[in-house]
């Protein structure tokens, strides 16, 4: 089992024979921007192990956060199109700028960071690659046994969060089409690890002894490190003038309940419920990831005992619950 925080931040960043792979193939320097974020350290992490016998630099870009050795480490906002502009040059670029939570009462700035950053961003590095971090609130609450929302499903987003998420999608397309600039869109729902994610907002209150909502009654999430995986590998799939949209998760439609009553088990307690099961939920269908990059390595009973084992001996979390249960779109 993982007992500390240096153990986790190694999983998560060592990087599979494919991520080395897909640098090898990688022509060029690679530039995260917005990389202070959740994933953000490890997945620069995974690239600059994976960055073997290359003279490649691997920049990220952040306001804030610690980068392992060999990272090439700029501080910069990038709603600011001066310091954008004096960014170094790179032919592929990770795009993970992104605002969620703190939307409601504050649209403005969410509506700034993910519709107006990314026009900035865009314009700086029209014609590289781009793969952008995007996600599946754009898609419509699905029927349960419909097996998620595919790439082909219209987007209809519900809030101002998603409806923001939607525009910086529109905008990287955009791009693409009018500027030649290959890109691949990644909507994800959710990414996990033992600090932050749907199964701990599930397994915390379960240990906490306090009631889990059903309504939003399933969910689909993937073990970040296999996200980080993806977000490297998918280079490989950006495109122009479309740019290629793809569905990021777990292939499971998983049961609130019965992660809740499995975790219950785990913990020795008994799950407290609240609300009915809507017949729909916000689902993702990850078929055409799975045809492309393989299925997630790391399974939902995996990461549930990670999980389990890191909470019952005073593991910490970074308290930022996804809110994956949230149905009106605010956040």
């Amino acid at each position: 089992m993982i007992r500390s925080e240096q153990e986790l931040e190694a999983l998560l960043s060592a990087p599979y024979e494919e991520d080395v792979a897909a640098l090898q193939d990688l022509k060029g320097d690679l530039i995260l921007l917005g990389a202070g974020g959740k994933m953000g350290p490890t997945l620069v992490a995974r690239a600059v192990l994976a960055n073997r016998d290359t003279n490649r630099k691997i920049y990220a870009v952040a306001r804030h956060g610690n980068f392992i050795d060999g990272t090439t480490v700029i501080r910069a906002d990038l709603s600011d199109r001066k310091q954008v502009d004096a960014l170094p040059d790179a032919p592929n670029v990770l795009y993970l700028v992104g605002r969620k939570f703190g939307s409601t009462g504050a649209e403005h700035l969410t509506w700034g960071a993910n519709a107006i950053v990314p026009a900035v961003v865009a314009e700086r590095y029209a014609g590289a690659k781009i793969v952008a971090l995007s996600t599946g609130n754009v898609y419509p609450f699905v029927p349960i046994e419909s097996g998620g929302a595919t790439e082909d499903t219209k987007p209809a987003p519900i809030g101002e969060y998603a409806w923001s998420a939607l525009a910086r999608e529109r905008v990287f397309e955009y791009f693409a089409a009018e500027r030649a600039t290959p890109v691949a869109i990644l909507r994800l729902n959710y990414a996990v690890e033992q600090r932050y994610g749907t199964l701990v907002d599930i397994a915390s209150k379960v240990l906490a002894g306090e009631p889990i909502d059903l309504t939003m009654g399933y969910f689909n999430c993937i073990w970040q490190g296999d996200a980080n995986s993806i977000c490297l590998r998918a280079f490989s799939i950006c495109s122009t003038p479309q740019a290629r949209i793809l569905n990021m998760t777990g292939l499971e439609t998983l049961r609130v309940r019965d992660i809740a009553e499995e975790f219950g088990k785990r913990f020795g307690r008994t799950p407290q419920f609240t609300g009915q099961e809507a017949p729909t939920a916000l689902l993702n269908n990850a078929a055409e990831s799975a045809k492309l990059f393989g299925k997630p390595r790391v399974s939902v009973q995996q990461m549930m005992d990670w999980i389990a084992d890191w909470l019952q001996h005073g593991g910490t979390t970074l308290n930022k619950p996804t809110h994956f249960e949230v149905r009106t779109g605010t956040f």
